[in-house]
């Protein structure tokens, strides 16, 4: 009897007539087996084995490590950088004379004994919460900042407290792979060199703050008003999380956007104190965010100066140069501002405010009445003259930059422009309101200016934005449409470095039409009134916010764009209040006597206009409106028969 065992290898086994058939397969379809009857490897399979690849690995690996053994062993601890013996900064006017003179360095060093335990977490707890624990470095975030420099994106976080004492102690501030590849090599030795608590100090006296000061003790005197040891966890915090971007999240002069992402990060340095066990849960919760003061400006900026330099810093560091270079010193920096046309417009706004001559009684309202204006060239965007406000040193928010009160009727012209964009580019049309924002996105304005939301605030004007921004956009239409984006730096340089302004003309924001429609309207708009005293073309919007807060005149010529605004702020809060001259003859009046002063050399010329019809001098067909509504015409008539209009 056949065991099953013997039965099963029969099975198995093929017999002679199934050997015989596979043998009379053709030979295309035989299989190619080794000797141990695995599929052979054809083509690029047999070059890239696992072997290979795990060898090939190990190699570059190996590879790697050498480099970085003959780095390591190659590139020593330098001295301290040029930046602990930074320079001045240098300003001047388009002509080439002196501004300003910037750049003294505000430091004091101070041991990490008089910084609070719980400020120094903070500062941890924002940056690097294992700073205790690591070797000084974070190889991942090294890496990231590697193939970033490499692609051209500059460097983004990752950088530990160590790696950024590095950096600001020893190293420049490029962004090169070979700069960054010199911060990780230091910053090991540097930490087996350098206790833990020295090298914190070191990051803290080092670090920029904003408001020209280095170090904790600067920014605690420049933020609070008082020394390190007295700060708070609250305050801690703040500096700590100001680090990350000075300029941005100085509550001071941060923008709404600003202000909401520095409290995020305040939050987010608090949250991690509380997570490594350095704060107790229950005090965290009853802690509130910290308003620090607002900044005394250095000296040597008083008047207008300061509002220029500061105008021009932020331009740069949007342009891409950081605030620590900046700082470092040594740069040229020359504006587009005209001396002449600058006069010119810091004499017409004093002389309508009324305070400045002497022997002469300042008007009832000139300590609550804030003006600010900018003047361009439309087809360059050059600004050529800025009033910030009566004084830099009194008055540290800019006038002509700060974007927080309601625009009112100059905003009518550009829900205008949206209007007639839907007729010539129909592609375009959706909702009102949404085309209202697009376009007035395209020529210049803050995207989260707000006052888009309903067709009633789009209509009273109630976004907000500021004296240069407006002057952009009227450019945009002087210049027939192309996108006009007010610059005032005109060069920087350091040495071999060259920093340039942002483009200022940008592609085609509205059709041509219309722009040349909305300027042929504003030619003959009631606002043009104070206008007619030069003798030239002009085109202008003039009105009161509907809050009755601020008013507004921008107007231009082919020549000449200029914004100025007149706002009502508390002088002792600095709280916004109602104007108490809400009528537009003075802002009117400080637009003409500029203009007609700084063009007082130029011969005038008219618009050229697309489109003219026989007798209209110029203004297109047809028409737009860009009337006030009803109520607003009312309000308008009352205010003006009361200011005596």
């Amino acid at each position: 009897m056949t065991s099953p065992l013997t039965a099963l290898r029969a099975r198995r086994k093929p017999g002679r007539a199934e050997t015989a058939e596979k043998d009379a397969r053709p030979p295309g379809r035989r299989r190619k087996r080794g000797s141990r009857g695995k599929t052979r490897r054809t083509g690029i399979r047999r070059f890239f084995t696992w072997r290979k690849v795990l060898a090939c690995v190990i190699t570059l690996c190996a590879l790697l490590i050498g480099a970085f053994t003959v780095l390591y062993y190659s590139i020593d601890i330098p001295k301290a950088n040029a930046q602990a013996k930074a320079q001045s900064n240098i300003y001047q006017y388009s002509d080439g004379t002196i501004l300003a003179r910037t750049g003294e360095i505000n430091r004091e060093m101070v041991p990490i004994s008089r910084v609070p335990k719980a400020v120094q977490h903070a500062f941890v707890a924002a940056e690097n919460k294992s700073f205790y624990q690591d070797s000084g470095v974070d190889p991942m975030g090294v890496l990231r900042g590697l193939v970033n420099t490499v692609a051209g994106k500059g460097t983004q976080g990752g950088s530990t407290i160590t790696q950024q004492y590095v950096k600001n102690y020893y190293l420049s501030q490029e962004q090169t792979a070979t700069r960054k590849i010199k911060e990780l090599v230091i910053s090991l030795k540097v930490d087996q060199r350098n206790s833990k608590d020295d090298i914190l100090a070191g990051y803290l006296n080092t670090s920029y703050f904003g408001r020209i000061a280095y170090g904790v003790q600067a920014a605690a005197r420049a933020y609070y008003d008082k020394d390190v040891e007295d700060l708070s966890v609250e305050e801690g915090a703040y500096l700590a999380a100001l680090v990350q971007a000075p300029s941005q999240y100085d509550w001071a002069v941060a923008s709404p956007k600003g202000k909401r992402l520095v409290k995020q990060r305040w939050n987010y340095v608090l949250n991690n104190m509380v997570e490594t066990d350095w704060l107790d849960a229950a005090t965290r919760k009853r802690m509130r965010f910290p308003v620090p003061r607002n900044p005394e400006p250095a000296p040597g900026l008083d008047g207008q100066a300061g509002y220029l330099v500061d105008t021009a810093r932020n331009e740069l560091i949007a342009a891409g140069v950081s605030e620590q270079e900046l700082a470092a010193g040594g740069w040229t920096i020359t504006l587009n501002v005209d001396p002449a046309k600058q006069q010119a417009l810091q004499d017409a706004m004093r002389n309508a405010l009324g305070d400045f001559e002497p022997g002469k009684q300042a008007r009832k309202d000139a300590a609550d009445t804030q003006g600010g204006a900018v003047s361009l060239d439309p087809k360059t965007g050059r600004v050529l003259a800025l009033y910030g406000g009566r004084d830099y040193t009194k008055h540290y928010l800019s006038n002509a930059t700060r974007g927080d009160y309601q625009l009112g009727p100059v905003f009518e012209p550009v829900a205008a422009a949206a209007g007639m964009e839907t007729k010539v580019r129909p592609d375009q049309s959706d909702d009102g309101l949404a085309q209202v924002k697009r376009t007035a996105v395209a020529l210049g304005m803050d995207p989260d200016g707000g006052g888009f939301n309903t067709s009633q605030s789009v209509a009273l004007g109630l976004m907000g934005s500021s004296p240069m921004r407006m002057a952009g956009v009227y450019a945009s239409f002087d210049n027939q449409g192309r996108r006009i984006t007010p610059t005032i730096v005109k060069s920087a340089q350091r040495g071999d470095e060259r920093a340039g302004p942002p483009k200022a003309v940008g592609d085609q924001a509205v059709q041509r039409v219309t722009a040349d429609m909305v300027t042929g309207s504003l030619l003959e708009d009631d606002g043009t009134d104070a206008a007619r005293g030069i003798a030239r073309p002009a085109a202008a919007k003039a009105g009161v916010s509907d809050d009755k807060k601020a008013s507004w005149f921008v107007g231009y010529t082919p020549e000449l764009v200029t914004a100025v605004a007149l706002f009502g702020e508390d002088a002792k809060s600095q709280k916004q209040i109602r104007l108490k001259d809400t009528g537009t003859k003075r802002v009117a009046g400080i637009w003409t006597a500029y203009t007609d002063t700084a063009l007082r050399d130029t011969p005038g010329s008219g618009f050229d206009l697309s489109d003219p019809l026989p007798g209209t001098d110029g203004v297109p067909s047809p028409e737009p409106t860009l009337g006030l509504s009803q109520g607003q015409r009312g309000r308008e008539a009352g205010a003006a028969e009361e200011a005596g209009q």
